[in-house]
Parts: structure tokens; C-alpha cells; sequence
């Protein structure tokens, strides 16, 4: 066996970001979280530095705007992960620099962990801000440096307890609001396992400068069928009213952030179906469960029998 790569996580707190972290350290990589001081001595965040130093997660102090510190921190490692969250995507053009200087790294991963922004074709507000992404990924090509894109789709947990209800508790029980006419299909992945997959993919040649996809057969739904599975769980038939085009870009409009971009998402899911309406040619990506058939990930149907 090959030694594993030291991994350094930036954004290792955030929402994605624990979950990379504690596979990593689980799967045997010398893991390293690159986190700023005031994050460190944040109370709120104490419990996760915390369980971060127990699995024997090495904390590294720095900053994405500190220059030198990026570069001391990645030195240290093989591969360089970016779990930033959507206000700071711009800023990883400090971590390409970083890496360049650096001139060590074998992978980098910057912070993707949704649809693939090459080819979603999504309204505002979320055009812009998978624009930011798309930057990133030409910046990174531009620079020569070697990579993966983890196109992961749903976050289970953003969009499964609530059946993709913007802003209404978990689950729904007597009625559903479905967008489109409910037929184009996304897929749902759980975060460890999106987690899970990513780690296996940083010593990968077989997603060496690929877009890893998350899309197992078992996860992939349109808005219908996840609507009659629930159904199906809980015994009971909601009543479901339909949004049409027309009108969800209506709303998308007229909505707050962040409805707005939540929305926009849905419709370049629901409506134009754009994480599914493509096949993964060799050419460009690679498919996580294809590669990986030993990694028992959750199912769907699994994920929402919690909330039976």
C-alpha cells in the first residue's frame, strides 16, 4: 500500500468542511485543519476544534488573507481540500497562489460540494454565484495546478427533512409544494458520505483533473418520486399543488436572501433538471459509486426513514 497523503482541510469548520475533516482522519490520512485564531478561541466552536485534536487532527493557525501562512501550512501537506463557504469561494485564488509558491502540492480540491457549475444552467442569483466557482476552476486549470471537482448535488441535509420546502420545518405531513411539474431529477446524497467519497478520490489517478460525481442510481429522484416514497413511509397522501416555470421565477424575483438563491437552485434542479440531464463521458469525470462499489452509502429511502 502506497502511503497516504497528508491532507490540509481549509474551511474545516463549516458546514462540509467537519464532515471531510472526520473522514479524513478516519481514513487513515495524516490530517491537517488550517483555521484562524478567532475561530479557534470561538466558544461556539470549541466542542469541534475539540473532537477535531481528539481524532488527531493537527490544528495549523492562518488565514486565506495571510499570505505566508498558507504557504507555511501548505508545505506541510500533499494535497490541499477547500471547504469555504459561498462568501469566501472568491478568496481561494490566495490558496491557488499559496500552492504555486508552494510547489508541492498533487491535488488540490477546491470548494465545490454541489452541481457541477460547468454545466448547470442556473437563473440568478444563483448564476453568480456558481460563477464564482467556475473562476476558481479556470484559475486552477490556467496555473496548472493538478485537480479534482467534487460535484456532490443535494446535501441530504439541506433538502430531505423538509422535502425541499424553503423555510418550513421538518417533514411535511399533509401537504407539499412541488416545483415544475415534478419530473426532472436530483440527487441526494448524504454528507458523510459525500465526506467519504471525497477522500477516497485524493490519491485516485482515476480522478486525477475529473469531476468526481456523486450520483448513485439509488439517490437519483425527481420531485414526484420522492413525494410518493415519503407517501409511501408515512402512510399517507399529501396534498400536492405544482409551480410552474413562469411562476417560480416569480418568486425567485421577489424573494429575499437567501430564499432567492434556494429557489434558484430548485428551479435548475426541478425545472431544468441539471444534475441529471448530461451522462459522464471518461472524457471529463468520474462516477463515486462506480468507482468505489464497496462504500455502502445511504440511501434516500434510508435518510428519511429518520423522520418517520
Amino acid at each position: 500500500m502506497a502511503e497516504k497523503s497528508k491532507i490540509l482541510i481549509i474551511g474545516g469548520t463549516g458546514y462540509i468542511g467537519k464532515f471531510i475533516v472526520e473522514a479524513s482522519a478516519q481514513s487513515g490520512h495524516p490530517t491537517f485543519a488550517l483555521l484562524r485564531q478567532s475561530t479557534v478561541s470561538d466558544p461556539a466552536k470549541a466542542n469541534l476544534v475539540e473532537g477535531f485534536k481528539n481524532s488527531g487532527v493537527t490544528i495549523l493557525i492562518g488565514d486565506l488573507n495571510d499570505h505566508e501562512s498558507l504557504v507555511n501550512a501548505i508545505k506541510q501537506v500533499d494535497v490541499v481540500i477547500s471547504a469555504m463557504g459561498q462568501m469566501q469561494l472568491a478568496d481561494q485564488v490566495n490558496i491557488i497562489a499559496a500552492i504555486k509558491e508552494a510547489g508541492n502540492i498533487k491535488r488540490f480540491l477546491p470548494s465545490e460540494f454541489g452541481s457541477d457549475v460547468d454545466r448547470a444552467r442556473a437563473v440568478e442569483p444563483a448564476k453568480s454565484a456558481w460563477a464564482v466557482k467556475v473562476g476558481i476552476r479556470r484559475a486552477i486549470e490556467a496555473e496548472g495546478i493538478p485537480y479534482t471537482y467534487v460535484s456532490s448535488n443535494y446535501f441530504a441535509g439541506y433538502s430531505l427533512p423538509t422535502l425541499m420546502q424553503p423555510g418550513l420545518p421538518p417533514p411535511p405531513r399533509d401537504k407539499v409544494t412541488i416545483f415544475g411539474d415534478g419530473n426532472a431529477k436530483g440527487v441526494f446524497n448524504d454528507e458523510r458520505d459525500i465526506a467519504t467519497y471525497t477522500m477516497r478520490a485524493v490519491d485516485d489517478p482515476r480522478a486525477l483533473n475529473k469531476t468526481l460525481y456523486v450520483r448513485p442510481t439509488m439517490n437519483t429522484y425527481s420531485f414526484n418520486q420522492i413525494v410518493a416514497l415519503w407517501e409511501k413511509l408515512i402512510g399517507k397522501t399529501l396534498q400536492k399543488s405544482y409551480v410552474p416555470e413562469h411562476q417560480l421565477l416569480k418568486q425567485i424575483a421577489e424573494s429575499p436572501m437567501p430564499i432567492n438563491i434556494i429557489l434558484a437552485i430548485n428551479h435548475s434542479v426541478f425545472v431544468n433538471g441539471d444534475q441529471t440531464y448530461f451522462e459522464i463521458d471518461p472524457s471529463f469525470g468520474v462516477e463515486a459509486s462506480e468507482l468505489y462499489p464497496d462504500v455502502k452509502y445511504t440511501t434516500v429511502e434510508d435518510y428519511l426513514l429518520q423522520f418517520v
